[in-house]
């Protein structure tokens, strides 16, 4: 387990409020000299401890082109493994294609001993999510893991996000694509457990 310094708490404190932040504009607002600063970022980078990536919203608070989002867990059968998984279906292109155009979200996971893939689907509308998971989906699972591959499927509708990532809450703390400056550093949670 890796502990992170002061330092790196205040640095990935700012980075969080904006992820833009230069190494300059973080050095004057911690006052962490800059090229300590862009050896401790660059460390960091490296341990992949941070990662940056854009996202578009075309849900709710975007370009609202997604009017259905639904949680899916899908249980699987006794058998089928992690490794079996990252086998079959992560080197996959079609199962790389479906996770940059269906789903916003994934994870593997377990549910009552089974592997568990949980997933957020996006659609312009339920209807279009029905189709998007059993024609596309589930077809596409059971072609690589085998027919009656999925034990259960549990769904859930989703109706509003209220929170990214421990810290970003898109409709209270956020403007501009940057945390709101008057927001306090108490609520911007680095190595808090």
């Amino acid at each position: 387990m890796r502990e992170l310094d002061e330092k790196e708490v205040k640095i990935i404190r700012e980075l969080i409020r904006d992820p833009r932040a230069s190494d300059n504009q973080i050095a004057k607002r911690t006052n962490i000299p800059v090229m300590t600063v862009n050896r401790k970022r660059k460390k960091l980078e490296e341990e992949k401890l941070l990662r940056y990536y854009t996202s578009i919203d075309k849900g709710e608070f975007g370009l609202k082109v997604f009017g259905a989002k639904t949680l899916f867990v899908i249980k699987f059968k006794i058998g089928i493994t992690r490794q079996t998984y990252y086998e079959t279906l992560e080197k996959d292109p079609t199962w790389r294609m479906f996770n940059s155009h269906y789903i916003s979200l994934a994870y593997l996971g377990e549910k009552d001993g089974h592997l568990a893939l949980i997933i957020i689907l996006d659609a312009k509308t339920r209807e279009d999510l029905v189709e998007e998971f059993n024609g596309k989906i589930v077809p596409f699972l059971e072609e690589k893991l085998g027919q009656k591959c999925i034990k259960d499927i549990i769904t859930t509708n989703l109706d509003r996000m209220v929170r990214v990532h421990h810290n970003y809450m898109p409709a209270m703390n956020m403007e501009n694509g940057k945390i709101k400056k008057e927001w306090p550093d108490s609520l911007i949670f680095v190595n808090e457990v």
